[in-house]
């Protein structure tokens, strides 16, 4: 397999962790990786280094960085891909940056009207529920919420195996009846598409849950619901380990309660699933936290790996073109 393109300069640790994560992947997991950005600051290294003297920062305007940045470690993962010089890329950045330098390089799949951003949302127990858009597009027509159903159903079914991926609508409301005129109208065209198993509206609070396997919002609406659900989750969780740590007794408990309560921990934790999946582009493109740790890494490239193996692209180009 080509190697897969990591943006070493992407994210709030870089390069330190993505360089460390990219080199483990590539001994303890035996994926091809090449890194991309400044050969100084990266440092000594056994990896391939694709030189890219520029950096779009996380307060950088996307689309102008990308623009004016050619030379920027974002758009050399991009045109690398492109290229046929790299299999996927992976990138901590900008999410926006790497959105447009995604699209505007690699080009956006025959039929697809917009790319959406498809997040794992973590499901004890279970298999986790795929949610798009997270991002990509604040706004949105009803026939760009069909064909993100249609690239989130591939994307369940390559990345989770579920068989007949279950998709729903966000909305304030179970009844088809609830929600902006974008839901019911969206709502309508999901109900009749072909190749959806549509099975209705769920609410944010179904996100953690088994009711569906792919739920299908706006960007707007889903980037506010993901970061909701990543505030909540750190609060619980930060506040489970203080009080496990308040007082003598308080420690004692811990030790039996943290060998079962760390399997969840370890669910919770967004490096544990790696990144989001750009899906729409013509190439396999990981979004990251942009705090990621080097084991956020890892798990980003070795998604990237398995996206490629079973040609997710391919996938998602047949649904769209199914539909």
């Amino acid at each position: 397999m080509l190697p897969i393109a990591v943006d070493a300069m992407g994210g709030d640790n870089a390069p330190r962790e993505i360089v460390a994560g990219a080199t483990t992947a590539v001994t303890d997991h035996g994926i091809p990786v090449m890194l991309v950005g400044r050969p100084e600051a990266i440092g000594a290294t056994d990896l391939e280094v694709i030189a890219a003297s520029e950096v779009i920062e996380m307060d950088d305007d996307p689309g102008q960085g990308v623009r004016r940045k050619k030379d920027s470690s974002l758009v050399r993962a991009a045109e690398a891909v492109r290229d046929g010089r790299a299999s996927a890329m992976v990138s901590a950045g900008n999410t926006g940056a790497t959105m447009a330098s995604a699209l505007l390089r690699m080009g956006r799949l025959p039929g697809v009207a917009r790319p959406a951003i498809a997040t794992p949302i973590p499901v004890p127990g279970g298999s986790p529920t795929v949610l798009l858009d997270a991002g990509a597009n604040a706004e949105c027509s009803a026939e760009w919420l069909v064909q993100f159903a249609q690239m989130g159903s591939a994307f369940s079914r390559q990345r989770f195996g579920v068989d007949k991926p279950r998709v729903a609508l966000l909305s304030i409301g179970e009844e088809d009846t609830k929600g902006s005129n974008l839901v019911k109208e969206a709502h309508a065209l999901l109900r009749d598409a072909p190749g959806i198993d549509f099975i209705g509206n769920v609410e944010g609070r179904d996100l953690m849950s088994d009711a569906a396997d792919v739920v299908v919002a706006d960007g707007f609406t889903g980037n506010v619901a993901l970061k909701t659900l990543e505030g909540g989750i750190k609060f619980i969780v930060n506040a489970v380990l203080g009080a496990m740590m308040a007082s003598d007794e308080a420690r004692e408990a811990a030790k039996v309660l943290m060998p079962a309560l760390a399997p969840l921990a370890e669910d919770l934790d967004p490096d544990t699933h790696g990144g989001a999946m750009l899906l729409g582009v013509n190439g396999v493109c990981i979004i990251g936290h942009g705090s990621s740790s080097a084991r956020a890494v890892v798990n980003a490239v070795r998604v990237a790996r398995d996206m490629v193996e079973t040609d997710l692209v391919g996938q998602v180009a047949a649904a769209v073109s199914a539909g």
